[in-house]
């Protein structure tokens, strides 16, 4: 009885992880800089991730590989923001700028950190 709950509740996850993956996937082809993009892989990246890892350990029955797929999601939830941070920090650096569509990017922190050429 509680096998079969624990079954349905990790297919739920599984299929709830598929859909953030998918919004991620689609937020990648569909926002117009890496800056947005970066946004869209990781929150909803980290958010299916995250769902499709907790299934995994909710079907899997084994302490082991809940455990691991436990310390799967807070490596991922630890790790994607700052890299996507640092990503996002090289390419300001490196002369790339938000798109500034409708004046949505008001404000600009890095605007005076950009290294000097030559």
């Amino acid at each position: 009885m509680i096998g079969q709950i624990f079954q349905y509740v990790a297919g739920g996850s599984l299929v709830l992880g598929a859909c953030f993956s998918l919004l991620a996937a689609l937020g990648l082809l569909r926002f117009p800089d890496l800056f947005t993009r970066l946004h869209a892989a990781t929150k909803a990246g980290t958010v299916g991730a995250g769902f499709v890892l907790l299934a995994v350990a909710l079907a899997s029955f084994d302490l082991s590989v809940s455990l691991r797929a436990l310390g799967g999601i807070s490596f991922i939830v630890l790790t994607s923001p700052v890299a996507a941070h640092l990503l996002a920090r090289a390419t300001y650096l490196s002369g790339e700028r938000p798109l500034n569509i409708s004046n949505v990017t008001v404000v600009n922190e890095l605007e005076n950190e950009r290294p000097s050429k030559g």
